[in-house]
Order: structure tokens, then sequence, then C-alpha cells
């Protein structure tokens, strides 16, 4: 985690302080589901609560003891019965080192997802307010790259709330993947641990228990998470080149707001760039490259091994906090983003016309030309204008192929700009259930 990129609320999930909570608490509410059944007596088990939920985890301490031991829940185990004292013998009956560690990546992992679905949250409300904002604001819409036909810039911002919607519910479906729980000891068999202990855990954890396990929760269920978490990244990436597109010095129809102060270059003062939207293009690539070692870890040898242990250690809390920072530039971005209308009409007006070609093709084959001749005769009047050599609507009324078909009134019609807005409101009503 790098702490340009960091937001305390998500990085704190990932502290040591924090992981180790989790890990007492799983081991505490495994010693009651024990003491329950028998296994160890009840008064150790509230002994355990007693001297060890409000303590405050010695962090240098464990790392010392895993200097020597060289593992890491041994460790924590020592120092916690260094905490608890003989009752700390009852700890940790019949379990194995993963039941603590993968159900406590499972708990961050769904308290992200918690803090990820708020940001996004945050996302879907900046871009609809602006969106009803600029709801009929017209603009040129793009192929390619190249003027096609006019849209809304109301439109432009629906599309990504449509996409963030989805995004949304790709997160709530990967958190519940991924909220599982395996108290099932060695090699996943329950052989020296009742199934009951499991299901304890999993409800005081706010987890289900996982069907079945090896000596790990399946990692295809982590796989899926981080691929979600890439998919998003992907959404804040295609927002945010649309936006550098649309920032570029020969379009200026929006602009990443520009605070008193700001410098845009150390050469050249003049300068006002899309840094926000480029830092989002590159922090989405990071998110996504995380991805891929998450699929990679499905694959494990037999009942477990710990190929995938390092690569979590680090995709876990570097995607979650990256995509957190990410969000929350982007709904800033989104809230103070600089809309210029005036700039949208005027290249829309660049092509002289052009953007209505479509339009005068249909009103000709309707008229009773065939789409072949339709479309040479608009194309052979399109031309010219591409090359700034003439206007199109003046060029196709001198065209007599043209005139065969529509009068001079009939052909200004099709140059009708709110004819391309018509069902904005249809699908408005489809994005947010309301116009």
């Amino acid at each position: 985690m790098i702490p340009r990129y960091t937001r305390p609320e998500m990085a704190s999930i990932w502290e040591p302080q924090t992981r180790f909570k989790i890990w007492f608490e799983i081991e505490a509410h495994a010693a009651d589901a024990q003491a329950e059944l028998g296994v160890v007596p009840k008064e150790a088990a509230k002994t355990i609560w007693a001297k060890a939920k409000d303590a405050t985890f010695n962090v240098e301490r464990i790392d010392e003891i895993e200097r020597e031991t060289k593992h890491d829940v041994i460790a924590f185990l020592t120092h916690l019965a260094e905490i608890v004292g003989p009752e700390a013998r009852f700890v940790h009956q019949g379990m194995t080192s993963s039941d603590v560690l993968d159900t406590t990546l499972n708990v961050q992992l769904t308290r992200a997802a918690d803090l990820l679905i708020a940001d996004i949250d945050k996302v879907l409300a900046a871009l609809k307010k602006r969106a009803f904002e600029h709801k009929m604001t017209p603009t040129i819409g793009r192929s390619h790259g190249i003027h096609a036909e006019p849209v809304t810039f109301g439109l432009k911002l629906a599309y990504a709330y449509a996409e963030f919607s989805r995004a949304r519910e790709r997160l709530i479906a990967a958190r519940k993947e991924v909220a599982t729980c395996a108290i099932s000891g060695a090699v996943g068999t329950f052989a020296q641990i009742d199934p009951r202990v499991e299901e304890h855990v999993a409800k005081a954890m706010g987890l289900v228990p996982e069907p079945i396990s090896t000596q790990v929760i399946p990692r295809d269920r982590h796989a899926m998470y981080f691929a979600t978490l890439g998919v998003i990244a992907s959404s804040v990436e295609r927002l945010a080149t649309e936006i550098r597109h649309l920032q570029r010095t020969e379009v200026l129809e929006a602009e990443e707001f520009f605070s008193e102060g700001q410098k845009g270059s150390s050469a050249m003062p003049h300068k006002r760039n899309p840094v926000l939207s480029e830092n989002l293009t590159g922090l989405a690539r990071m998110v996504r490259a995380y991805a891929m070692p998450a699929m990679e870890n499905v694959v494990l040898w037999h009942e477990r091994d710990i190929s995938h242990s390092s690569a979590e250690r680090m995709i876990g809390p570097d995607a979650t906090v990256t995509l957190d920072f990410a969000l929350n530039r982007l709904a800033g971005l989104i809230e103070k983003l600089l809309i210029y209308p005036a700039n949208m009409q005027k290249n829309l007006d660049r092509l002289g016309g052009l953007v209505h070609s479509q339009r005068l093709l249909i009103a000709l084959t309707q008229k009773g030309a065939s789409r072949e001749d339709a479309y040479k005769f608009v194309q052979r009047n399109a031309m010219p204008v591409w090359r700034g050599e003439g206007d199109f609507m003046t060029l196709l009324k001198k065209d007599p192929d043209v005139k065969k078909f529509m009068t001079d009134a009939e052909i200004e019609e099709q140059f009708d700009l709110g004819y391309h807005f018509k069902h904005v409101d249809t699908i408005f009503k489809r994005v947010f259930g309301a116009s």
C-alpha cells in the first residue's frame, strides 16, 4: 500500500493489529463453541475472552517470536498465551492455521467490499446528478473518435451510471461468494473438531460455513472477487479515458476542475492537464493486474499448499486500497467536472451538418431511391464538406439526383437536431427509473 493512494478506513482493515484482533475473535469464538460441546472448560473460554478481548497485541513481540518459529500463527498463539495465561492451552483445539488465516482473509475481504460498495454509491450519486443536469445538452457522439451522430452529455453520463450499477451488483455477488468460513481442521475432514464449531464461528463473524474445504477455502471464490475488482477498475478507466479525450484542447467539451493555486506544468504556466483522469487510468491498470495472480492461486497442490499465501498478502490490501482510492477520486472528479455546452455545440457544427447524413440516406430511400443510390448521392455531397469545401445542405439542394426525390423543405427537415433526442426520456427511465 502506497500512502499517496491510500484512504485510512480501508487501510485499517489490513493493519496487523486488525488482523490479530480478527485472529483472536476466531479463536475465542471457537473456544466458546468447544466449551458448549464440553471439549474445553467453560471457565477457560470465559477467561480467554476476559483477558484478551480488549488487548492491544504487541506486533513487535509477535514478529520476534516468528523470527524463531518461522510460523506466523504459532507466533501469535504464543503471544496470546502470554496474555491469557494457562487457559491458553484450550485455544486452537483441533484447528489448523488455515482455519484462522482463510477465515480472517474472508472477513477482511467482506469488510473491504462493504467500503467499495459505499464508494460506488458515491460515484452513482455524482453521475446521476450531473446526468440530469445535462440530460438535454447536445453534444457529438463519436465512433472511432470521429464525429458520428448527436447525443446528449446526459446520455454519456447515463451510460456510465448504468455501468457502475452493474458493477455494484457484481461486487455484492462477489462479496457473498467470498464470505465463507472454514474451521474444519487439517485437510478439512473435521476429524479433530466438530462441524458445529465452524457453524458457530461463521455466524459470529458474519460469514457462512464453507460447504466443503480441503485445508483451505477454495480459491475460485477469491479469483472471482479480484476479477470483479478488475472489471470495476476497467469501468473507472473507461470513464476517465472519456474525460481525458473531452479535455483535449481541440475538443474541450469537459474539463477537470482546476483549483486556485494549482499548477499544470513546471515549465509551461498555461497548462491545465487531466491529471486525475490519467491517474485513474494508471490505478485501474494496477487493480486489473492483481486479478491474474488471484486466478493462478486457484491451482493448489492436493489438500493444501501455500503458493497462494504470499500473493494474497499483497493483492488483498493493494487491490482493495487502490480501488477504494480510485472510486473516491472518480466521484470527486465527476462532482466538480467542468462542462462546456457552447464548445459542444461548436464541435457539433464543425462538419457543416454532416452529422445528419443518415437521416438524408433514410429519407431518400423512403422517397423511392434505392439504398445504393441514396448512399451514393449523400456521400458525394458529404465528401467536399468533409474537406471544408461548402455547406452540406446547400450542396444537397443543388444535386439534381437528390432533388428528384426531395424538396428543399424536406431536405431542411432532416437537419433538425432535436430529432435525435426524442427518446432520451425513454433511456433515462430505463437507467434511472425516472426521467
